[in-house]
């Protein structure tokens, strides 16, 4: 079973999962944008300093796309900064930068934040997935673990068309859920949700995505469409999916979990029952 106890009150969501983007528009009337937020503070030192190299790492390496730097982007934040399951989706993401961890929201923030500085526009597609997806993270802890997580889905503008993050390294339907990816010799299969590797490593390896495509529709570990409550649809930037549905857990219970779950590696022995799980 999962909790709801430790959950804000959510308003204002789409009756079903669907294309619509942020109120009811379609997708594609959301553009996105370059510009600086609140969570993706691209002008603060640290996150110039993660783009200045990853523009030297991007050139040593022959990458001139957009794409292909993102790519080196993706590798450059997997190697820096430390998975954890962190709750606090709000944060900013020089913060990540400054302590070297965070959860994947926090760090598929950090990658929009480095595309937003590249001059490509980025949204995000608000997903409700269901708690029990979390249940092989954390086998001793089930009824803590919220009923629905907020997940916060990047995509980026790229050659014109939008792209979600789980196919930056390939399409969905060109990628099988067993394709080894840049780096990742040695993983054989799909994503599970076990283990050291999370949600945003595992996009850099294999086909991941929330919408059952022909490539892997029925395949578990590539096909996560059953774990998908709700669509919230699209949004322009992160900030505005939490201004209006807020974070997966409420203030009190952010607070007291962080302590411990901002800390906890992914893949690591559960801490102390009374804490839950964020999206990582």
């Amino acid at each position: 079973m999962t909790s709801r106890m430790l959950m804000p009150v959510r308003a204002g969501r789409t009756a079903a999962a669907g294309p619509a983007g942020d109120g009811g528009t379609p997708a594609g009337e959301v553009p996105g944008s370059t510009r600086p937020t609140p969570i993706l503070d691209r002008e603060h030192p640290l996150v110039t300093a993660l783009v200045a190299r990853v523009l030297r790492e991007s050139e040593a390496r022959g990458a001139v796309t957009d794409r292909a730097r993102l790519q080196v982007a993706h590798g450059v934040l997997v190697s820096a900064v430390r998975p954890v399951y962190s709750v606090e989706d709000r944060r900013r993401v020089s913060r990540t930068l400054r302590l070297g961890r965070g959860s994947c929201s926090q760090r598929m923030a950090a990658l929009e934040a480095v595309a937003r500085s590249l001059g490509v526009a980025t949204r995000v597609r608000g997903l409700l997935v269901d708690g029990s997806f979390w249940y092989p993270r954390f086998p001793k802890l089930r009824p803590f673990v919220p009923a629905e997580v907020l997940l916060a889905w990047p995509e980026f503008r790229l050659d014109g068309a939008w792209v979600p993050i789980a196919e930056l390294f390939g399409a969905a339907a060109d990628r099988p859920a067993d394709a080894a990816g840049p780096g990742r010799a040695g993983h054989d299969g799909g994503f599970t949700n076990t283990g050291a590797e999370t949600l945003f490593e595992a996009v850099a390896r294999t086909a991941v995505d929330w919408d059952a495509p022909a490539a892997c529709a029925g395949s578990a570990p590539c096909d996560l469409s059953a774990h998908l409550r709700t669509d919230l649809g699209r949004f322009s930037s992160r900030d505005e999916l939490f201004d209006r549905h807020g974070q997966t857990l409420c203030r009190p219970a952010r607070t007291l979990a962080e302590p411990v779950l901002g800390r906890w590696s992914a893949g690591a022995t559960a801490p102390a029952a009374g804490t839950s799980p964020s999206a990582a």
